[in-house]
């Protein structure tokens, strides 16, 4: 526990940072988010055994590290269709030791996982000047959903959830999720209109329908990754992050909730 504890206050840390240097070097978001997907596709090779299958392993990190700085227009078309082309040439000159099932796995995570993460930055970018507050939201629901079912359960576990996926989720930490969720919400919604005086009005629906849909998905990123686990036979991606286990094992509701936020903000600002 005191691993963990000190891993997640580590990583506020690094938040904390990125969100104070983003006037002055905005960058800096994408380059945390371009690590974070570099390490997590690595994981995912490294899980199925492809490390030292370099026609494979080479795109698919170069794709990952580079995806989150090309911004909006023709340059991720481009990245996606010369990952594709790159990857299935790969297919043809290696396959006599690889099958398409193993490089579609390796293609559609390699894929995923950039592209949903970036879905940060893009929140950021579209929320103005407070989008770093959007994309806070976009990272912590997910985060807070985790850390309400982790303590729920701990406490309160009593009724397995999925337990041939996931032994240690309980309904009882999926109501916790709820909870956490909605009120880490609704109260980031209230300190954030009081830090401005209240001249900045927060759209407390919006923070709803996050707290509530994001719990949903931040829960089935969490199985699904889970999954992947038990596919692999393993028990955490890595151990790169002591207390939590991979960036995989910490960013999995991410992946799944980041791009929901960034869907709905487009129709319904979190700050009108």
């Amino acid at each position: 526990m005191k691993e963990r504890v000190t891993s997640s206050i580590s990583l506020v840390a690094l938040i904390a940072a990125i969100v104070i240097f983003n006037r002055t070097f905005r960058p800096a978001l994408n380059i945390a988010i371009a690590l974070v997907s570099f390490l997590g596709v690595y994981e995912i090779v490294s899980a199925l055994h492809f490390t030292r299958n370099y026609m494979l392993m080479i795109p698919s990190l170069a794709f990952a590290a580079i995806f989150p700085f090309l911004g909006a227009g023709a340059g991720r078309e481009v990245a996606y269709f010369l990952y594709t082309v790159v990857i299935f040439v790969g297919l043809i000159c290696y396959h006599a030791d690889l099958t398409f099932c193993e490089v579609g796995v390796v293609y559609s995570m390699a894929l995923v996982i950039p592209t949903a993460l970036s879905t940060i930055i893009y929140v950021r970018d579209i929320g103005g000047e407070h989008g770093m507050f959007y994309s806070i939201i976009a990272i912590f629901s997910a985060w807070i959903s985790d850390v309400g079912g982790f303590f729920a359960g701990r406490l309160f576990g009593k009724h397995r959830l999925c337990p041939e996926i996931s032994p240690k989720k309980t309904q009882e930490g999926v109501v916790g999720s709820f909870v956490f969720n909605l009120a880490a919400m609704m109260l980031s919604g209230v300190l954030f209109q009081q830090y401005y005086g209240n001249t900045e009005k927060v759209s407390f629906l919006s923070l709803f329908i996050i707290g509530v849909f994001g719990t949903v998905l931040s829960i089935v990123g969490d199985l699904s990754f889970s999954l992947i686990k038990r596919s692999c036979h393993i028990k955490d991606f890595s151990e790169i992050i002591p207390g939590h286990g991979g960036i995989l094992d910490r960013f999995d509701s991410v992946i799944f909730e980041a791009p929901f936020v960034y869907l709905l903000v487009r129709f319904l600002p979190i700050v009108r």
